[in-house]
């Protein structure tokens, strides 16, 4: 994602000196933040307590819990730790992380260096996909004199490449997807090591609590909930930005100063949040508890308007195809159950037997959900359970009379590592059905029992069953051609009227 602008509502703290997005180098960091002083593992977990300070990168897991954890298995392991920043920010909605490791580069240094010192760690790693990111952390820890003991490591821009045993099999050299079991990086981590994971934010916030005091970072926020939030804010803004707020901001006045409106519907939280009813989001406080009350979720940290413009199931079938794609494909879950997931939603957007596509979207939701070996397929089937709910008025207008009208304008990204398409010549396409068969979830077949093959290209991950698709086509219809560099989303034209 390219470089967002950076407002403010209220005195900014995480990103003071960022309004004119540049970069803070290390004298430009240190005229505005105070050095952390050192503290111990004790030390540090009495001001995370107090200062209330939770994870920012969608779990909100209370980080004196995650310290405390890691500080006792390293002891009852008698193993050095590892602190690891995770600013790979896979969600194609999100740039607050990516804005900080590019501009604010020391800030998440300073928290993650002071919770290395409180743990006696052996190293610190920041984990990112961006490489302007990776280079500003580099130009850091050589500004810092940090050597040995710090290193970045690059990891593949994928959407699962952000969970944390990803992440850790990724750093250890492997491939980064979810073990497939559930494993905590406090306990066995990079190397087999005691590790402390947690966001890029969540460092940043840590040294503004350190430089503060708790006193003063409570002094803005919510009782429960104090300090500022980092937002990134896209769909359909016109003024798309990372903002950051106080914890408790009204939702509407951050809409406001992107330029946007709720429309018909707003999504929280990312790919793995929810969706809110327009004239619900407007009455929605920007707040972990505000957002969970209204049936959202803060998430990632994504707040994505959607204007009236375009077609909302569209939408969302894109971004459910997406989310298929980039599973791991490990389990049942997401190698069967998002693939008829993104099938069924594809077919009630397109008014395709809607009325049937319509249960079998509930149906395939109920499926795949609390079965996964991580948490994609969840996270999935919620986003698309809430955009249901959310958009039940256009889901009547496709039942009743085929569709909305509206094209699909590609409001929501949904960009992935693919680099070839399908085409189909259709003067030898005899509606076998065997390219439906093979990319079950990616083609499907029409009323006439004629293939629909998707505007955007195909995932890497799907390759090698599009190549067989291509193959296995008796009538040679099929064909897989390069995407260019030049390549737009394709409007997807609705009918209806």
């Amino acid at each position: 994602m390219t470089a967002l602008a950076v407002r403010q509502i209220g005195p900014p703290r995480l990103t003071k000196g960022l309004e004119s997005a540049g970069r803070l180098d290390w004298d430009a960091h240190r005229a505005l933040h105070p050095h952390p002083r050192p503290l111990t593992t004790d030390q540090l977990i009495a001001l995370c307590e107090a200062g209330s300070l939770h994870g920012r990168g969608g779990a909100a897991f209370p980080f004196a819990r995650k310290v405390k954890a890691t500080a006792d298995s390293a002891v009852r392991r008698r193993k050095r730790t590892v602190v690891v920043v995770n600013g790979t920010e896979g969600e194609p909605g999100s740039a607050k992380d990516k804005t900080l490791l590019r501009g604010a580069p020391h800030l998440i240094l300073d928290g993650a260096a002071l919770a290395a010192t409180a743990l006696g760690s052996l190293e610190i790693i920041v984990a990112v996909t961006d490489p302007d990111a990776a280079a500003s952390v580099q130009r850091a820890i050589a500004e810092r004199g940090l050597g040995a003991r710090a290193r970045v490591v690059r990891l593949p821009e994928r959407f699962i490449t952000g969970e944390g045993g990803a992440l850790v099999r990724g750093i250890n050299g492997g491939r980064p997807i979810p073990p497939g079991r559930k494993s905590r990086a406090s306990t066995r981590g990079v190397d087999g090591l005691p590790t402390l994971l947690s966001n890029a934010e969540t460092y940043a916030q840590l040294a503004v609590l350190a430089g503060l005091g708790p006193h003063r970072y409570r002094k803005v926020g919510l009782p429960q909930e104090p300090g500022t939030v980092l937002l990134t804010v896209t769909g359909s803004a016109r003024f798309p930005a990372v903002v950051e707020t106080a914890a408790g901001a009204p939702l509407g006045h951050l809409l406001d100063l992107c330029g946007s409106r709720a429309g018909e519907g707003v999504l929280v939280g990312g790919y793995h949040g929810a969706w809110l009813k327009g004239e619900v989001a407007t009455r929605t406080q920007v707040s972990r508890a505000g957002l969970a009350a209204a049936g959202g979720a803060l998430g990632a940290g994504i707040v994505m308007p959607l204007g009236r413009g375009t077609c909302p199931l569209g939408e969302c079938a894109r971004v459910a195809r997406y989310l298929a794609a980039e599973s791991a494909g490990q389990c049942g879950p997401c190698r069967l159950g998002l693939p008829d997931l993104a099938g069924a939603l594809t077919a009630l957007a397109s008014g395709q037997d809607a009325a049937a596509a319509r249960d079998t979207v509930a149906r395939a939701a109920r499926m795949v959900t609390g079965r996964g070996a991580c948490a994609h397929p969840d996270g999935t089937a919620r986003f698309v359970l809430s955009a249901m709910d959310a958009f039940e008025d256009d889901i009547a207008r496709h039942v009743a009379d085929g569709g909305c009208g509206r094209p699909v304008l590609g409001v929501l990204p949904a960009a992935t590592d693919a680099r070839l398409s399908l085409e189909v010549d259709w003067s030898r396409c005899d509606g076998h059905g065997l390219c439906a068969d093979v990319l079950r979830g990616t083609v499907r077949m029409d009323e006439y029992d004629y293939p629909v093959i998707p505007s955007e290209p195909i995932p890497a991950r799907l390759e090698a069953d599009a190549r067989r698709a291509v193959a296995a086509c008796p009538g040679l219809a099929l064909r897989l051609v390069p995407r260019t560099a030049h390549d737009k989303p394709r409007p997807e034209p609705q009918r209806g009227r």
